[in-house]
């Protein structure tokens, strides 16, 4: 259904745009988001840092990628942050959209508890699948968890807590999980939000070539859910993390007013 949609004209798919609700519904196209990595200072001297076979690929410019999100759980009734809790946004032509979403997001989220984005992603390989194409740029996320699904195309790389980058492979049947700077922040640092970026690789070529040999959709498409704490809720070290050397670091802050932070660093609440 998302290979379908993202295969949509474009001037069909920006009626489902948001831009007013910092992209938190609806779609997001390419060239919108922009990856802390390339206006972050202290994150791009940790780059130069890196052995030159871990380093990320550097991005010359917003994601190529497009995204859409559609939230999964219920809303709060009461909340200060009602751009972070909007109404859902269905594109016409697709009456099996909510009934798909809500499945595939709900089975995603059986492990985990909190207000969550069903995110569907997609690259356009037909424009954007040449080799060392960054598709999503070096980042970390900013939610709580992050749930990949397995894509038809290859591309992901995350980088492990010692530093060392490697390609991710998702089995078959399997689901990939990866931290988010809200994890981190109420543990005090203890476990750190995972980075990651996707590129396009031989192995990328290999998949395109064999979609192209079956005719089917070039669309890269990754069904991510991004799993958040309560907007209403306060981020700050917990329990045992409260003793953490690093718990200092983490002052006090409303999960919502953290995100929208964050949204205005990456170009997703307005800010140029």
């Amino acid at each position: 259904m998302m290979e379908k949609y993202f295969s949509s004209p474009h001037e069909f798919k920006v009626l489902q745009e948001r831009p007013h609700l910092h992209y938190q519904v609806g779609v997001t196209p390419e060239k919108v988001e922009v990856r802390r990595s390339l206006i972050d200072e202290e994150m791009q001297e940790k780059l130069k840092a890196m052995p030159k076979e871990y380093q990320p690929h550097t991005p010359i410019g917003p994601d190529l990628k497009w995204r859409y999100f559609w939230r999964i759980g219920p809303r709060p009734s009461n909340t200060r942050f009602q751009e972070l809790n909007a109404e859902p946004v269905i594109p016409n032509g697709f009456p099996e959209w909510k009934e798909t979403m809500d499945s595939w997001g709900y089975k995603m989220i059986s492990a985990i508890q909190a207000p969550h984005l069903l995110a569907p992603t997609g690259s356009d390989l037909q424009k954007y699948g040449q080799e060392r194409t960054v598709l999503a740029g070096y980042q970390y996320d900013l939610n709580f968890l992050t749930i990949h699904g397995r894509s038809r195309f290859p591309g992901l790389n995350i980088w492990l807590r010692n530093g060392q980058k490697v390609e991710v492979k998702v089995i078959v049947g399997c689901l990939l999980i990866q931290t988010g700077k809200q994890i981190e922040w109420v543990t005090g640092g203890d476990c750190i939000a995972g980075m990651y970026e996707v590129v396009g690789t031989n192995r990328t070529a290999d998949a395109i070539r064999l979609a192209k040999e079956q005719k089917r959709s070039l669309w890269r498409v990754s069904s991510t859910l991004f799993a958040h704490i309560a907007s209403d809720a306060v981020l700050k070290p917990l329990g045992q993390f409260v003793e953490s050397p690093l718990a200092s670091k983490y002052l006090p802050i409303c999960a919502g007013e953290y995100v929208e932070q964050e949204l205005a660093v990456i170009n997703l609440k307005g800010k140029k």
